[in-house]
């Protein structure tokens, strides 16, 4: 599959200006809440997709978004067949060499999740010392867990059972990936339990854009200062993930 999208990739013979007014946005739409298919609209929606459209309008532009496997984003970016990735991209070294990134829009990471009724119980990681952890088999939450001191540590197949077992008093915490968390506390709107502040293995996401095109970095910066200003940026968090933006 991969070499079908890189041949039709390399194969494109239309290059899209930074200066038509239209921002061509690539993404892969396969990792909610962020970027997805929506079963009943069948259009493209999420976190990403709500914050590139205000980012793009704030700044006088619109967007065209195209779906393609998250392996061929960047040779998108390098041929000129989109001008900016909105894809939950982790700002790493490795992609640093290849492409320019925006500042980063998203703080993602592991965090700890309790019973509100038992923050005097759980400050931080330390606090979980011999206490019973929840996690989801093969997680980087559940090997944090289980390497805390004389932790019990009891794994789930799926997510949801882990916090299911949180409320029912299972477990003291859940450790977990933080947008997988945030996801779940906006669809349940649960109150009774919630998140510690710290992140921990804190990594960022951000915009991707044709290395070099410094112009484009200008613009979408522009565009993030903007709707973190209005108050725009913080009300598409709040959706999405249940919270506000730490």
């Amino acid at each position: 599959m991969k070499k079908h999208v890189l041949a039709a990739i390399l194969g494109a013979s239309v290059l899209f200006s930074a200066q038509a007014g239209t921002l061509h946005v690539g993404t892969e739409a396969t990792f909610a809440p962020f970027e997805f298919m929506d079963e009943q609209t069948k259009e493209l929606t999420g976190f990403d997709m709500e914050l590139i459209a205000a980012v793009a309008k704030a700044v006088g532009d619109d967007i065209k978004v195209q779906n393609m496997g998250f392996d061929g984003l960047i040779p998108s970016l390098q041929t000129g067949i989109i001008d900016v990735t909105a894809a939950a991209m982790t700002i790493t070294p490795e992609r640093v060499k290849r492409i320019d990134f925006t500042e980063p829009y998203y703080q993602s990471g592991l965090v700890i999740l309790v019973k509100k009724d038992n923050l005097d119980k759980v400050k931080d990681l330390d606090s979980l010392q011999g206490k019973t952890i929840c996690a989801q088999i093969g997680t980087t939450g559940a090997m944090m867990a289980k390497h805390v001191k004389d932790a019990k540590v009891t794994e789930y197949n799926s997510i949801t059972e882990a916090f299911l077992e949180l409320k029912q008093g299972g477990c003291l915490a859940v450790i977990n990936d933080k947008p997988v968390v945030d996801y779940y506390l906006a669809r349940r709107g649960d109150k009774t339990v919630t998140t510690l502040p710290q992140v921990f293995d804190a990594e960022y996401y951000g915009f991707g854009v044709k290395k070099g095109n410094k112009e484009m970095v200008a613009k979408l910066n522009e565009g993030l200062k903007k709707v973190r200003e209005s108050g725009e940026y913080d009300q598409i968090y709040q959706k999405w993930f249940g919270t506000k933006a730490q």
